[in-house]
């Protein structure tokens, strides 16, 4: 077994301050007996306005807030998922959502560009969305090996898209990791049965690290961080404010699960 673990934060618009608070979490995951440690989307800036990102954007490879997920990587001997930074795009006022993997060693092992963007209305409400206004879509899933087990990444938006797990599945998805800003109100109507029908359908892990809390921008995001098992149980919970959760991942029991259960066996697949 491996105790994984996912941090919640209330970013700003600062990148240090964020920095240091997402530092700060990840020390106290790592005491705890983390061996990874996934942060939220928006984890290093959420700005007073959605172009505030494009100002701190990096090139691939090279700026400080992936110097800094590197450098804490090795220095906490943890894995680290990213959430999401702001990377140079195509466009010079847009920025790609990127989630960056690095071992223990603060080796970079994996790029994933969140896929689907969150233009919404939300219902019953004044909020309004536009974020493909200032950030470029990807446009594929990403899974790698870990000591962990097969990871998955999507972020936030991304969960709402059942079809978009499904080949995850075909290439033996054990963990999935879905760093996000869940809003406070989509959060409390969908957020939990979401994560959980994803572990439940793919007989997977799910580590869900959120933005949960009040923010400078007038943001409400709506925390409730959580870490599901295969059978679909919240092992572990945080509703508001920085913090994180943790739980044991163990393939035994997903193996265990998935031979008493084998429903990714049973799928047909049906052509529109």
């Amino acid at each position: 077994m491996t105790i994984c673990a996912a941090i919640q934060m209330a970013s700003g618009p600062q990148v240090n301050a964020n920095l240091l608070e997402a530092e700060k979490l990840i020390a106290e995951a790592a005491k705890a007996g983390a061996k990874l440690v996934a942060l939220p989307e928006n984890f290093a800036i959420m700005g007073m306005n959605e172009y505030d990102k494009v100002a701190v954007r990096e090139k691939d490879g090279e700026g400080p807030i992936q110097d800094f997920l590197s450098s804490l990587a090795k220095k906490y001997g943890v894995w680290v998922i990213g959430g999401t930074l702001p990377m140079i795009a195509t466009a010079d006022n847009k920025v790609r959502a990127s989630c960056l993997v690095y071992d223990d060693q603060g080796q970079r092992l994996a790029r994933y560009d969140k896929v689907h963007l969150f233009d919404v209305s939300v219902p019953d409400s004044t909020e309004e969305y536009r974020e493909s206004d200032s950030v470029e879509a990807g446009s594929k899933p990403v899974v790698i090996d870990s000591p962990f087990g097969r990871i998955g990444i999507a972020v936030c938006y991304d969960l709402r898209f059942p079809e978009f797990f499904r080949p995850m599945a075909r290439k033996g998805l054990d963990i999935l990791v879905i760093p996000s800003a869940f809003t406070a109100k989509t959060g409390a109507a969908h957020w939990e049965v979401l994560l959980r029908a994803r572990a439940i359908e793919n007989l997977c892990y799910v580590i869900a690290p959120n933005q949960g809390g009040f923010h400078v921008n007038g943001r409400q995001t709506y925390g409730h961080s959580m870490i599901v098992d295969p059978w679909g149980v919240v092992l572990d919970c945080y509703k508001t404010g920085p913090g994180f959760v943790s739980a044991d991942i163990d393939k035994a029991r997903l193996e265990k699960t998935r031979t008493a259960f084998p429903a990714l066996e049973h799928r047909r697949i049906f052509c529109e």
